[in-house]
């Protein structure tokens, strides 16, 4: 467990009681605030910037407690219908605050590469609004929860707009279709340059893992020729299925996750780099789809009980955003019936109690949560 924390020291010096000079520095530092006599004539007074409205050493602790409340919890089961994603250990467990001024708060497998699977989903929607702008995604993929299934495909009959939003499998399918590109190997490279963009990171795909995932991908199959039957897919399905398995299996830590919620949370900017990833005028429309669909058929209870905009995803991943504070994330491969990760949702959804967090005000209904 570790926390990467900053603390600024003021240092006033009188000189024969008449001159002052002051030199602001920033330095570690374990302890809490202080005001301390030192040599004569001097005062040295430090100062805990606040994060959001939170000391770090309150941020490290909503990540502590939640990482202890919930890492002997064995409930759920790794998603089988990836082959691969059995073969993951089911004990892995982390959760990450991440600042948008790149401080990084830790607790547990914080390094462990796991596959980011729908986690990727807003991400390249925000490449499209970027490309675009948010009514191209409105109008070509749409925006409404399906309240069925991440990889149903009654929603394709059910709704006219047929992929219904870019965070359920025919709209993400259907948003890596929409990229800028003149062929299947641009088009990868602009979907993988956007997600280390996000992540200020050079992230790899995991081959064993998009072999395993390609080679079964028959119901996203089934969706791809759908939408392009229906004129919703905007290239060849076989090139729109492989760049979105391929964005699938890209390996990241929960480190890599919390980096790239926090520049969501940072209007659009990479924390680490300092690059404009997003404009910030887009980032509002993107965490609103993220509230209404995030959590696919489970949206509306995460959002009554947590009140963050978040995406999930079955390799076991979560990132949320708190606007303009931070982002967190966990992972933990065990799933729900739903394909959401229960120790990650969970130790979300109490970071967000503790230090109220929701974005409709605190969401007291976790505090009472039942275990």
């Amino acid at each position: 467990m570790q926390a990467l924390s900053v603390k600024c020291r003021l240092i006033v010096i009188a000189v024969f009681g008449t001159a002052l000079t002051t030199h602001l520095y920033a330095g570690a530092s374990q302890s809490p605030s202080a005001v301390s006599q030192k040599e004569a004539g001097q005062l040295e007074i430090e100062i805990n910037p606040l994060i959001a409205g939170f000391t770090a050493e309150e941020l490290q602790a909503a990540v502590d407690e939640a990482y202890a409340k919930y890492k002997d919890l064995n409930e759920g089961k790794n998603a089988d219908y990836i082959p691969i994603l059995t073969e993951t250990p089911s004990n892995l467990f982390a959760v990450v605050i991440a600042t948008p001024d790149g401080q990084l708060f830790t607790a547990g497998d914080i390094d462990y590469k796991f596959s980011i699977q729908s986690v990727s989903k807003p991400f390249t929607a925000a490449l499209i609004m970027t490309q675009k702008n948010p009514e191209a995604v409105q109008e070509k993929i749409g925006v409404e929860p399906t309240g069925l299934p991440f990889n149903s495909k009654m929603a394709l009959e059910l709704y006219e707009a047929r992929s219904v939003n870019p965070l359920v499998n025919a709209g993400a399918i259907a948003s890596v279709s929409m990229v800028d590109a003149s062929d299947e190997d641009r088009r990868w490279a602009k979907v993988l340059q956007n997600l280390n963009d996000f992540a200020g990171a050079d992230l790899q795909v995991l081959d064993k893992v998009f072999k395993s995932e390609y080679d079964t991908s028959w119901s996203n199959r089934a969706i791809a020729n759908l939408l392009y039957n229906y004129g919703r897919l905007y290239c060849q399905p076989e090139e729109a299925l492989r760049v979105y398995t391929k964005q699938c299996s890209v390996g990241v830590s929960t480190k890599d996750l919390g980096i790239m919620g926090a520049t969501l949370a940072n209007d659009g900017i990479n924390p680490i780099t300092g690059k404009r990833v997003m404009p910030a005028e887009h980032v509002p429309e993107l965490l609103a789809i993220m509230a209404t669909a995030g959590f696919y058929d489970e949206s509306g209870e995460w959002m009554t009980t947590a009140g963050l905009p978040a995406k999930t995803g079955v390799g076991g991943g979560i990132v949320a955003v708190a606007p303009e504070k931070f982002a967190i994330a966990a992972f933990s491969p065990r799933l729900n019936e739903a394909g959401n990760s229960i120790k990650a949702m969970k130790a979300i959804r109490h970071i967000s109690g503790e230090l109220g967090l929701g974005v409709f005000g605190a969401n007291p209904a976790l505090n009472t949560e039942e275990e």
